[in-house]
């Protein structure tokens, strides 16, 4: 999903930044060479900092509790080289100046939502739209700006709660959530929601990392070998909406069942591809909400690292970096070109409060939505 074009938030968003901009001298940096302080600052009275998780093969994972995101993540490439393989910034302030979801966080509804209109039990809601007419990623003030109570269970686990209040972003009922991000030793990112609410309402939480597995924005993803396990996808019109249908992806561009290039055909005259600029759609999934099944796989032939992607839900947005220009300037100065990242996000079908033959995104008082993502890494030599 593009960034670019989201309202430029910053809501009401007011940043006291930390007043000792000095380094104390000797302060450890993590593998991917960020600093715990300059993710150290208070944001509308909340404090935001860097937690950093670590397992025994040697990989690590930094998040922040400012929008609930993955800042970098640090593996071993098949030389035994370490890689941060995520887009992002380095401090904490870039987060909040430059309109983004590098890693974040998305709710209360990850994906589009069709001129911003739902209705729930019988009421019809209006959305703050921000995105083609449409409301995206929950609007301008979706989770991706907000603080996260956050606590470092231990070195591989960390938990995120937000409690989005009863009309935030215009979303009824009082929505608490809780997130809980662990580092597996076998390399994985176990991502788990939760979430209950007070109020019927609608819930569909995603994560969006920006994903370069050659360890640099230098390089684009377009030699990446992608494989997505889904037989259709879903259509959009020129505004990035689903329309409705679910097509075949067989004889198509949109065919990735068997390992292919991003590149390979990313510029080829289709329809979906001129409305996408590129790949930005939701595959219909195979695996029908089977964990243990492979999504979709990404390999990197450059460093050998591959990343695959389990699921409990019965889609997955691919998105290809087509709306990065350069002008995000990301970790170590390196600017964020076009199709240097692909975004693999795990969610019920986009517009999907509004299609009730889709996989339901409404949650009601005394149920629990769950869901779980794992980005699981390892190396092809």
């Amino acid at each position: 999903m593009k960034f670019y074009q989201l309202t430029p938030i910053l809501l009401a968003l007011t940043v006291v930044a930390c007043t000792d901009t000095k380094k104390s001298a000797g302060e450890s940096t993590t593998l991917s060479g960020l600093k715990k302080s300059d993710f150290q600052t208070v944001i509308n009275g909340d404090s935001t900092d860097l937690y950093v998780l670590k397992n025994s093969a040697g990989m690590e994972v930094c998040i922040s509790n400012y929008g609930g995101r993955i800042v970098s993540v640090v593996v071993p490439d098949k030389d035994g080289k370490v890689q941060d393989v995520v887009l992002g910034f380095d401090s904490i302030q870039d987060y909040v100046n430059v309109p983004n979801n590098f890693g974040a966080t998305i709710g209360r509804y990850g994906n589009r939502i069709k001129h911003g209109k739902i209705t729930v039990a019988g009421v019809e809601y209006q959305l703050p739209l921000n995105n083609f007419g449409h409301t995206l990623h929950g609007g301008p003030g979706g989770f991706d700006t907000r603080v996260f109570k956050a606590e470092q269970l231990d070195e591989q686990n960390v938990t995120l709660a937000y409690l989005s209040k009863d009309g935030e972003e215009g979303f009824p009922g009082n929505l608490s959530v809780k997130i809980t991000m662990s580092l597996t030793d076998d390399n994985a990112i176990d991502i788990k929601y939760e979430a209950e609410t007070d109020k019927e309402t609608i819930a569909n939480l995603t994560n969006h990392s920006y994903f370069n597995l050659s360890g640099s924005a230098t390089n684009t993803v377009l030699n990446d070998i992608l494989t997505i396990n889904a037989d259709s996808y879903t259509p959009v019109d020129s505004t990035f909406m689903t329309t409705g249908e679910i097509a075949p992806v067989e004889n198509t561009v949109m065919d990735f069942r068997n390992p292919t290039a991003v590149g390979a055909r990313i510029d080829e005259d289709f329809e979906q591809l001129k409305f996408g600029k590129g790949y930005d759609h939701n595959w219909v999934l195979n695996t029908k909400g089977d964990i243990s099944q492979v999504a979709a796989s990404v390999l990197c032939p450059q460093t050998g690292i591959q990343l695959d992607v389990y699921t409990s839900e019965p889609g997955l947005q691919v998105y290809t970096g087509n709306f990065l220009e350069g002008a995000e300037i990301g970790k170590k100065g390196i600017a964020c070109n076009h199709r240097t990242a692909i975004c693999l996000e795990t969610q019920k079908y986009p517009n999907s409060p509004n299609y009730p033959a889709w996989p339901s995104p409404y949650l009601k008082p005394g149920e629990k939505y769950t869901s779980e993502c794992i980005y699981k890494f390892s190396v092809k030599k």
